[in-house]
């Protein structure tokens, strides 16, 4: 297995088990020569803040349309349903654009819609639409500060499907670090409770997020072949059909009766900043695989890891709240049990590379 095998397939892994690719391992780069280290430091350090950035203005952009007092707009589906059109209507035009512009241009994928493909794909978007989802209604019913604890159990998720499913066991530091993410979980569990802030509803779509984030890893991977493993026409699809399906789901709910009774409806800051939320939700698939290309899949769970940590600090003070000593400790549970477990499955994976190389360079010592 080469070198660049090496690396998908720690990348595939990561999705699924929530760990990372060889620590050691460089960042992938446009070939030829080296850049200078301060040139590639600063293109690092842009790259992690275009996602930090990209990444909290989103949740409190979500937060605003979805749980905001001067808006009050009761309609979550249909937010999620336009940033999904957003995000389709974009892929397109980006596409179409590529298509026809100069040759040097970069180059991507032809999307049209095919409805055998469509159909294919439809079952990760039954999931996917669970996870966008569900993610909204978490945010829209807890804080902004306590968003991160409310949907912490991704990582506990992926070793548990990856054992009932794939049959993978898991080491117990790496079972050590999850039963703090889950003590860190409980703990924050409790001192929202303490302080008259916790929301069920909430805690229930938290926990679903988290459910179906590790589903979608796994499905992402049964259904890549079926887009000629292109993430480019997964999104497209995934999003096409997250719109059909959003219609009926919203018409059942009433959300057309909401809507029609908004009265904000005809109002261009809404729309705008409808659009703008709609922009950040398909730029953050983008940054994200940007900085995993720049860095490294390791760097990026650690830098999500303390993106979360700023992102709650600045919701503390942006919504000048106040929490107790505990409070802050499960948060520090949960973003130190999530680092730990990205650590340990991190050093596994190098080790698991390393031992077929030896046991090669083994054969060719002994002449077998």
């Amino acid at each position: 297995m080469n070198r660049a095998q090496l690396k998908r397939t720690g990348i595939l892994r990561m999705a699924l088990g929530g760990g990372a690719a060889d620590p050691l391992l460089p960042a992938e780069g446009s070939g030829g020569r080296p850049a200078p280290f301060v040139l590639r430091a600063l293109r690092i350090a842009l790259v992690v803040c275009l996602y930090w950035f990209t990444s909290i203005t989103m949740v409190f952009l979500n937060k605003y349309l979805l749980d905001s007092p001067s808006l009050r707009l009761d309609a979550p589906l249909f937010v999620t349903f336009f940033q999904c059109a957003v995000t389709a209507t974009l892929c397109l035009g980006l596409s179409l654009g590529a298509a026809c512009g100069p040759p040097g241009c970069p180059s991507l994928p032809t999307l049209r819609l095919d409805p055998k493909v469509s159909r294919s794909v439809l079952p990760l978007s039954i999931v996917f639409i669970g996870m966008i989802t569900s993610n909204n209604l978490c945010l829209k019913y807890v804080g902004v500060a306590f968003y991160n604890v409310g949907r912490s159990l991704t990582t506990v998720f992926n070793v548990l499907l990856s054992y009932v499913l794939l049959k993978q066991t898991t080491s117990l530091y790496a079972l050590l670090a999850c039963g703090v993410i889950i003590g860190g979980f409980w703990l924050g569990v409790d001192q929202e409770g303490a302080e008259g802030t916790l929301s069920w509803t909430g805690i229930f779509f938290g926990v679903l997020a988290s459910l179906c984030v590790s589903l979608n890893a796994i499905y992402t991977k049964k259904v890549l072949p079926v887009v000629d493993g292109s993430i480019w026409r997964l999104t497209f699809y995934n999003n096409v059909n997250a719109c059909v399906l959003f219609l009926p789901l919203m018409m059942l709910l009433g959300e057309f009766h909401t809507l029609y009774h908004f009265n904000k409806l005809g109002s261009p800051s809404f729309w705008g900043m409808m659009t703008l939320g709609g922009v950040f939700g398909f730029a953050i698939g983008y940054v994200t695989g940007l900085q995993i290309k720049f860095t490294s899949p390791l760097t990026h769970n650690v830098s999500g890891t303390a993106k979360a940590c700023a992102q709650t600090v600045l919701a503390v003070v942006y919504f000048e709240e106040t929490k107790s000593f505990l409070w802050w400790t499960s948060n520090l549970m949960v973003l130190g049990g999530s680092f730990a477990y990205t650590w340990v499955k991190g050093l596994e994976m190098r080790k698991e590379q390393e031992e077929p190389n030896l046991r090669s360079n083994e054969k060719n010592e002994t002449g077998v």
